[in-house]
């Protein structure tokens, strides 16, 4: 069938052809056979019920937890493949329910024709309650084959209607044997007549942290200028750490380490992790997003000057562009790591949202209302003593109700 992502098998520990010749190592030794996946044994192996349900074509909905260069987008291709579905891709960092409904209806028009739907929805725990629940009828249904990836402990931030849906399966850091494996594949496909000193292929099996995008990357550098040598090796796994794929994990998890370490007030922290993303090619609008999201959620009313400086740094970002852009960016860095910290408005907000989804909207009192009902008039608060009006702005029924906790 014309535009699908796995039309033919290739042998073993060939690359995925389906990725462009330009794409990264990592992207193009991606493993389109369930026999060519490295690792993670425990899950994948013959008998398991991951292994089985993906050889009968029969996969189920799951939340994939692990680290950076696990196999978790790898695991999620090949539920799609062997399902025969249409793979969906999105991040919880930049999508929204907008895009989750636009996927589900896309997923239904398919249905009509016999044809599944897997949705990979990376950094999953970055969805609020209300878009995660947007979920649940689609994967409760059928409808879409929901595979989420996170870094994050999903207990904590996957709401549990969501985990009885989609258990948790637990990935585990790559051996260093199964970078070595993979290294040696990667050897192999790379165009040039690439060579490698046996002491630079074990440096960087073991000195990888259990990622093989990290591995691969640091192999392709490497051999871009001829034998890979220890030196070589070394100087490109270094480089590795701030030459990322801005579509994969590590794009989200720097940025997921430039926000919590500006919530924790360390200074040195964030500028090193904004450092990081500006050497690795990050686009600055993707970062000023994220200061301005920083203070308003994490600093609100303890500092609003923050939101002015954040708002003010994402104008410089698009006045000015990059290089001189990096000032404006390091300046707010620097003031929100700084500021003092605060989310009772997010909460605050959230509360009250979780209290109308609950019990719907409560009536507006009539005096409220832009043409009054009743015989109760408006009490306008500047002619009250103080500039005060005692009169009650919510329904009688919510009466007592405090959703703003400072």
């Amino acid at each position: 069938m014309e535009g699908r992502l796995f039309d033919a098998e290739p042998d073993s520990g060939r690359p995925d052809l389906a990725a462009g010749d330009d794409a990264p190592l990592a992207a193009r030794l991606r493993p389109r056979r369930l026999a060519d996946v490295v690792g993670q044994r425990h899950v994948l192996a013959p008998g398991t019920a991951l292994a089985g349900a993906l050889e009968r074509g029969r996969p189920f909905s799951m939340v994939l937890h692990g680290p950076p260069g696990s196999g978790k987008t790898t695991i999620a291709r090949l539920v799609a493949a062997h399902a025969d579905a249409a793979f969906e891709e999105l991040s919880a960092v930049q999508a929204g329910k907008a895009e989750v409904m636009a996927v589900i209806e896309r997923a239904r028009e398919r249905r009509r024709s016999g044809r599944r739907t897997v949705l990979f929805l990376d950094e999953i725990h970055r969805f609020n309650k209300a878009q995660q629940d947007a979920l649940l009828p689609a994967v409760e249904e059928g409808l879409v084959t929901l595979v989420g990836a996170t870094t994050e402990n999903p207990g904590f931030s996957v709401n549990s209607a969501l985990l009885s849906r989609a258990p948790v399966v637990e990935l585990e850091p790559l051996a260093a044997q199964d970078i070595r494996e993979l290294l040696d594949r990667g050897l192999a496909a790379l165009e040039r007549d690439a060579d490698a000193d046996e002491e630079a292929l074990a440096y960087l099996a073991s000195r990888s942290s259990g990622d093989a995008r990290t591995a691969l990357t640091a192999l392709e550098i490497a051999a871009s200028t001829g034998r890979v040598t220890l030196a070589a090796a070394q100087d490109a796994l270094r480089r590795a750490a701030v030459r990322y794929d801005k579509a994969g994990d590590q794009h989200y998890d720097l940025a997921s380490a430039w926000i919590k370490a500006t919530r924790g007030s360390d200074v040195d922290a964030s500028l090193y992790y904004l450092a990081v993303m500006l050497e690795g090619g990050e686009d600055p609008r993707f970062i000023v997003r994220r200061m301005v999201i920083l203070a308003s959620e994490d600093i609100g009313v303890a500092d609003p000057q923050a939101l002015l400086i954040a708002v003010a740094a994402a104008h410089a970002v698009e006045h000015v562009g990059l290089p001189e852009c990096a000032h404006a960016l390091a300046q707010c860095a620097v003031h929100l790591a700084r500021a003092p910290k605060s989310n009772a408005a997010y909460r605050a907000l959230g509360r009250a949202r979780e209290h109308v989804r609950t019990h719907g909207a409560a009536p507006i009192p009539g005096y409220l209302r832009s043409t009054p009902v009743g015989d109760e008039p408006y009490v306008y608060p500047h002619d009250q003593p103080g500039g005060v009006s005692d009169q009650p702005l919510l329904a009688p029924e919510l009466a007592g109700v405090r959703f703003w906790q400072p």
